[in-house]
């Protein structure tokens, strides 16, 4: 109750404003510690050189915690992972403000952020205390360029090697609408240059550390269906470890809110059903062979359920705990578990890509 009070109460301030305090109690100790068990959602995902076990298929998203400041305190919520950044190489601003706006009649949220991080070095040191006080704890690491790169190829390499060890995963943000240019790394011959430089460094680090870790690739909803195809093809040739569908999408189709119009991302609700046909798409072109993570508009335990039936083996959110609260993970993992039990399945990965 009293986490859905202060849900409210944050609604008074400007959105961005509201961000920061989040980030700032949490910082401080104030948030939620889940004492739910949920064996029956745990998940392991294999890759070259090891398995990723997480406790829980329920993962929060990049884009809340850019600076990797509470990733913690998000796992005590009752997250099986958390996915903190997008960081880039350097610090950077963002874009002016207003940048970030809720759109509460359709539950949605636009932003045009522009990947406003404290860049490496700080991102880095977080790490390093964090990883102190792990406890096993699985924590994502979503990397991406400057604004004003004249490489932009070169800052994802510079981001693998920084933070290399220091997470458990890796996400290449390709995908953000925000930073002008940075979707045209989605098509086929930049992909491929970009993977096939990931790879190769990736190989050297191994080699170097002895140590591999799974890296995901971020697309956008917006991509067509032989664009999302061309992708799996990329992702599947260069051994990637699976796609995370999707990020942020421009459009505004059947938005009401009043601010609809601002330029940037949407997420939240009406995102839900752009995203799971791209999952769709990408599980069926992959034929079951890609791990997939289902994010994109989900707020409540179906349409958890509905991404994992889909093909997603694990699920993330972010924009649903604008309106709901961080009590929000706890509610989803009870009604998945009864929605498992309800069709029969043992365990979350039986589920996966069960839909018709």
């Amino acid at each position: 109750m009293i986490y859905s009070l202060a849900t409210r109460a944050l609604h008074i301030l400007p959105p961005e404003d509201a961000h920061t305090l989040t980030i700032l109690l949490l910082k401080a100790g104030l948030g939620p510690v889940s004492r739910l068990n949920t064996p029956e959602l745990a998940v392991d995902v294999a890759y070259d050189g090891g398995v990723l076990r997480l406790p829980n298929c329920l993962g929060l998203a990049a884009g809340f915690d850019k600076n990797a400041d509470v990733p913690l305190a998000m796992v005590r919520a009752g997250f099986g992972f958390a996915e903190c950044g997008t960081v880039t190489p350097l610090p950077q601003g963002g874009n002016p403000k207003p940048r970030l706006f809720r759109l509460t009649e359709d539950q949605a949220v636009i932003n045009r952020m522009g990947f406003n991080n404290k860049g490496l070095d700080v991102f880095s040191r977080h790490l390093e205390h964090i990883n102190a006080h792990r406890k096993g704890a699985v924590i994502g690491l979503n990397i991406g360029a400057n604004k004003d790169a004249t490489d932009r190829m070169a800052d994802y390499i510079t981001g693998l090697k920084r933070l290399w060890g220091q997470g458990s995963y890796f996400t290449i943000n390709i995908s953000s609408p925000n930073t002008p240019g940075l979707r045209a790394l989605q098509g086929k011959s930049h992909l491929d240059d970009l993977l096939g430089q990931i790879v190769e460094t990736r190989a050297a680090l191994v080699k170097v550390s002895g140590s591999n870790y799974p890296i995901f690739l971020k697309i956008a909803p917006d991509l067509t269906e032989s664009e999302i195809i061309d992708t799996v093809t990329s992702t599947l040739d260069h051994k990637l470890d699976g796609l995370i569908v999707s990020n942020t999408t421009l459009s505004r189709e059947g938005l009401i809110s009043s601010q609809a119009s601002e330029a940037g991302g949407m997420s939240g609700a009406p995102l839900f059903e752009l995203s799971t046909r791209a999952l769709k798409t990408a599980r069926s072109a992959s034929e079951g062979t890609l791990t997939l993570i289902g994010a994109g508009g989900v707020s409540n335990g179906a349409q958890a359920y509905a991404k994992i039936r889909s093909g997603a083996s694990l699920v993330q959110l972010y924009s649903a705990l604008v309106y709901k609260g961080p009590g929000l993970a706890d509610a989803i993992r009870r009604d998945l578990v009864l929605r498992l039990k309800a069709d029969g399945f043992r365990s979350i990965s039986e589920a996966v890509g069960t839909a018709n």
